[in-house]
């Protein structure tokens, strides 16, 4: 056999698996284009959360920064769940977490229901902020927990093996044409 017919073997070879990696990459990106534009658009809003007050309300300055002069926590929660059904006529929404911010001097109370955040000073005590978070529904959205954590766990998974096995074929569609064009010359 001559190296010409080994050079010809290889290079119809390669071109191939050259198509087949077309096709691949074809249906996979197309499988994936609508949960990469949600992941995207998602993901540059939630990269501006900290600069778009509509976003994520801005993080407001309390009185103090020494703890032991704040307030208790449960006090707080009693205030922020006053706060949120004087402002925004919600009743009994039950806390998700309260956030210390201790170089702020501040308490972020977050809720489960609606997305809501009341911000309290840590010295006082008093109400500075009552506001929604939208970066929080967004964030479920990004990552599909907004369904479920069940839905979370499949998508981000089929989303991410999806790319790595985009970005492999992408590779072998700009390489092999090189290595075609080798054999071509020889």
């Amino acid at each position: 056999m001559s190296t010409s017919q080994t050079a010809k073997q290889k290079k119809d070879q390669l071109v191939g698996s050259l198509r087949n990696y077309r096709v691949y990459h074809k249906y996979l990106g197309l499988g994936l284009l609508v949960m990469l534009i949600i992941s995207s658009a998602t993901g540059l809003l939630l990269g501006w959360k900290k600069n778009v007050d509509l976003l994520q309300p801005a993080t407001q300055d309390g009185s103090t920064q020494n703890l032991a002069a704040w307030v208790t926590l449960a006090s707080m929660a009693t205030t922020a769940t006053a706060a949120l059904d004087s402002a925004a006529g919600i009743k009994n929404s039950p806390i998700d977490r309260l956030e210390a911010r201790p170089d702020k001097g501040i308490v972020k109370v977050l809720f489960k229901e609606g997305y809501w955040e009341v911000q309290l000073d840590g010295g006082t005590g008093k109400v500075l902020s009552v506001a929604r978070r939208h970066s929080d529904w967004i964030e479920q959205i990004h990552d599909g927990s907004i369904i479920s954590d069940l839905f979370k766990l499949i998508t981000m998974n089929v989303l991410g093996l999806g790319l790595l096995i985009l970005t492999i074929t992408g590779f072998t569609l700009w390489f092999y044409p090189k290595k075609i064009r080798q054999l071509k010359d020889k």
